[in-house]
């Protein structure tokens, strides 16, 4: 089934794909953050600089110049349009995996004060790094995973206080 997807470009520009669309591109992987791609006779040298999976943001350098990218899905789109808030997630002291991977390092202590946003671990999925952020200002309560160690998704990694 095609699915739908709004990428926001910098906060500046919008462009709406289908998963077909992907199909289409001339893509060469040159390693898990690298690709080259061939768009109408123009070469574009893509590396990924930083991932955050959870927000759906990741950072791209294309051609040595940076852009910041923002991907929402069909049901972000609804959620979106039917006015609800997925601030409603930050309540949660629970940090859960948002995919099976494997903890690549851990970048807090427990104890340790945090914020929102800040990166708690590295996650590898999928042959990607994934950066796992705090959903909101707290205090390191327990840490249940280890380094090197490969969690199952929605399993509890970090709590918060």
């Amino acid at each position: 089934m095609d699915q739908n997807f709004k990428v926001k470009v910098n906060d500046s520009f919008e462009y709406n794909f289908k998963s077909s669309d992907l199909n289409k591109l001339d893509l060469l992987k040159l390693s898990k953050s690298k690709f080259h791609v061939l768009n109408n006779n123009k070469p574009f040298f893509i590396s990924f600089k930083k991932f955050d999976f959870h927000n759906k943001e990741y950072i791209l350098n294309i051609n040595d110049n940076d852009y910041t990218v923002k991907i929402s899905n069909q049901l972000d789109l609804l959620i979106k349009e039917m006015g609800f808030s997925v601030g409603s997630s930050k309540k949660s002291n629970e940090i859960k995996a948002p995919m099976p991977g494997l903890i690549l390092e851990i970048n807090v202590k427990e104890g340790q004060e945090v914020k929102e946003g800040d990166t708690l671990l590295i996650l590898e999925a999928m042959k990607m790094e994934n950066s796992i952020g705090s959903l909101k200002d707290g205090i390191i309560k327990s840490i249940n995973v280890k380094s090197g160690e490969t969690v199952e998704k929605g399993e509890i990694m970090i709590e918060l206080e």
